[in-house]
């Protein structure tokens, strides 16, 4: 099941550093962003055999929807201190974002898109 966790931010006169280190329950293999998604549009809307995710909204917002099977849930990302950790069985959908949203996300493996699962 997908869970929340706090990315250590640490504050002073000279702004934030927010450092992923050691907060990640796997090594990461692959980096990227999403931007400028147009209004109403959704992405991901997909789960994964195998492929953990780690979502940072590093600036603005966005919202996500996710099931595992059992649970589901909506959170809202809006806060580069916020991390959302999507298991390979959550399937997930992201939504809403604002304009200035831009999202990070970390995966623990290399694209294959094999490891895709489009259907619950």
């Amino acid at each position: 099941m997908a869970k929340l966790l706090k990315v250590p931010m640490h504050s002073d006169e000279r702004g934030d550093l927010i450092v992923i280190e050691k907060c990640l329950p796997f090594n990461i293999k692959r980096v990227f962003f999403i931007k400028n998604v147009p209004p109403n549009l959704k992405r991901g809307e997909h789960g994964h055999k195998k492929n953990k995710t780690a979502l940072i909204a590093v600036n603005g917002s966005c919202s996500i929807y996710y099931d595992d099977g059992s649970n589901q849930k909506d959170i809202i990302l809006n806060c580069p201190s916020k991390c959302l950790l999507l298991e390979p069985n959550d399937w997930h959908v992201l939504y809403d974002f604002k304009d200035d949203c831009v999202l990070l996300a970390l995966a623990s493996e290399e694209y294959n898109i094999d490891d895709y699962v489009y259907n619950i």
